[in-house]
Formats: C-alpha cells, sequence, structure tokens
C-alpha cells in the first residue's frame, strides 16, 4: 500500500559561523514551511555552522544523543515534537574519536521527536582546479554505511552532497526494496554546482524512479565561500517541480507517491534490472523500525 500524498520541504539557509544564529533561521524557515502545509522538512548540509575554518565544527561538536552537552540535537528533537512533524536534521557536526575530525551527520526525527535514523556522511568531498581547493578529509571522518529508513514518505535514503556522485550507493539503498524517497542535504559549491548539480538529481530521481529532495546552501558566506543553492524537490519522471534558486527560502511541493507507482508500471526500469550485471552488496542499508 503506498503512503498517503504529503507536502515536504527543502530548506535553504546561508549559514553563517554563529551556531545561535543559523538554528534561529532554521526554526524560522521550519516554522514557515509547517505553515504552508509541510509534513516533512529538509534541512541542509553544514545548517548549524558554516565556520571560517576546519576547527570551527570540532568546537561546537556534539556526543551523538539528546542530553545536556547537545543543544543543537535537544532543540531539534523538541521543534519536530511541537510542530509534529518528520525533520530531517542534515548536516550537524557529531563527535568522534579523533579530537580534531568530526562526522557530518544527518539525523532524522519523528513527529514525536524520536530519532529515527543517524546517517554519517560516507563520500568526503575533495576539489582542486588551481582556484578553489577543498579536502573534507581534514576535518571530517567518513561514515561506514548507507542508511535507509521508514518515514511517512515510505523507504527513504538518506545522502549528503558528495553522495550524489556515486550512482552505486543508491542503488546500494534500493535493496531490499526500492526508494520512495532520496533526501540530499547539501552545500554544493558554485563551481561543481552551476556544471553538475541538477543532472545530476535528476538522474538519480530518473534512475531509482523516486521522489528525490535536495536541500541546499545557497549563497555568499561570512568565510568567502559561494555555494550553488538551487534546493529542489523532483518528482519519479526526473521533473522538478520546486525549485529556491539561491538565498534562504523553501522548495516547497506536494509528493503524490501514486505517481511512482505509475512511472513504474509505465516503465518497469526497475524490474529489468539484470542479475548479471549488478555488483555485489557489501555494505547493507537497513530500515529503520
Amino acid at each position: 500500500m503506498s503512503p498517503e500524498p504529503y507536502t515536504i520541504a527543502a530548506v535553504q539557509m546561508v549559514s553563517g559561523a554563529r551556531v545561535d544564529e543559523n538554528l534561529a533561521t532554521a526554526e524560522r524557515l521550519i516554522r514557515q514551511a509547517v505553515n504552508l502545509g509541510a509534513s516533512m522538512v529538509v534541512l541542509p548540509e553544514f545548517f548549524a555552522i558554516f565556520g571560517h575554518d576546519d576547527r570551527d565544527k570540532c568546537r561546537v561538536a556534539e556526543p551523538h544523543g539528546l542530553g545536556s552537552e547537545s543543544p543543537i540535537q535537544n532543540q531539534l528533537s523538541a521543534l519536530a515534537a511541537e510542530l509534529g512533524i518528520t525533520l530531517v536534521a542534515g548536516t550537524l557536526p557529531i563527535r568522534s574519536p579523533d579530537p580534531d575530525r568530526v562526522f557530518n551527520t544527518v539525523l532524522v526525527y519523528d513527529p514525536k521527536g524520536v530519532e529515527l535514523a543517524r546517517y554519517d556522511k560516507l563520500h568526503l568531498f575533495a576539489f582542486d582546479n588551481g582556484k578553489e581547493r577543498y579536502d573534507e578529509a581534514r576535518s571530517l571522518v567518513p561514515g561506514t554505511q548507507p542508511i535507509a529508513c521508514t518515514t511517512l514518505a515510505g523507504r527513504t535514503g538518506l545522502s549528503v552532497c558528495y553522495d550524489l556522485r556515486f550512482p552505486e550507493f543508491f542503488r546500494s539503498l534500493s535493496s531490499p526494496s526500492p526508494l520512495d524517497l532520496i533526501v540530499l542535504p547539501a552545500a554544493f559549491t558554485f563551481t561543481t554546482g552551476q556544471a553538475h548539480w541538477e543532472i545530476l538529481l535528476r538522474a538519480r530521481a530518473i534512475e531509482n524512479q523516486c521522489w528525490l529532495v535536495a536541500s541546499a546552501q545557497g549563497g555568499q558566506h561570512s568565510n568567502g565561500r559561494a555555494t550553488w543553492g538551487h534546493s529542489m524537490v523532483i518528482d519519479p519522471w526526473g521533473t522538478i517541480v520546486a525549485c529556491c534558486k539561491q538565498g534562504e527560502g523553501l522548495a516547497l511541493a506536494k509528493v503524490d507517491p501514486g505517481l511512482t507507482e505509475k512511472v513504474r508500471l509505465n516503465l518497469p526500469a526497475l524490474r529489468h534490472r539484470h542479475s548479471a550485471l549488478q555488483l555485489p552488496r557489501l555494505i547493507k542499508g537497513e530500515p529503520c523500525s
């Protein structure tokens, strides 16, 4: 039985170095999305802090779980419960065994504020074109496995930013059953986003025949970095049904799971995957109960 139609919102931000200011902005935009009918809201990558250097993330990193040392997680859980929404909080810095690096973590809260799932970003971005240079491995510890969980959307695959470039990652999430929704918090650079963002997002939605919501950073940040933005909701046919191009805002859309069934019935590509060509699944992302 398909999930009921629902409204989803991708929150777009231009986060800075102040956690309190970023959380206030996130809460304002979440409340705005709920007032417009959203029952599921997705925050962007690094929504809580977009620091001036790599050490900033370590300074505000929290232990995983609610408690006196976890003000960001406490606020997110309470907000999900107050508003009665599914909140995809992605991403925030979670402490790792390495004091100089953190996990870049997506947390999913249900409408009672209970944590449904945790996903630590697996693929760490690196880029050097002679003018811009990024190496996330200097400040982040990679995750170890893909994660899918069950939300009001059905089977929901969790991913972050650079994961988008690895189609086999999403195929891994599609077993033992296809995904109903992919969520992708991101902070694509302006350079890479302008070239590849929309193409890759639409490809992942088309090849997995599912809805996709990408929630991005989008603008000029106080640390000098420019992010591409263009937060989107994309349907299983690859059509962009909502987009927030630049600056703070929302990409909000009604999701019809019936369209997913129709696309898969009309074009049964998922059933036509040939077993001889499928790579063995070395890592398994399991639904959360």
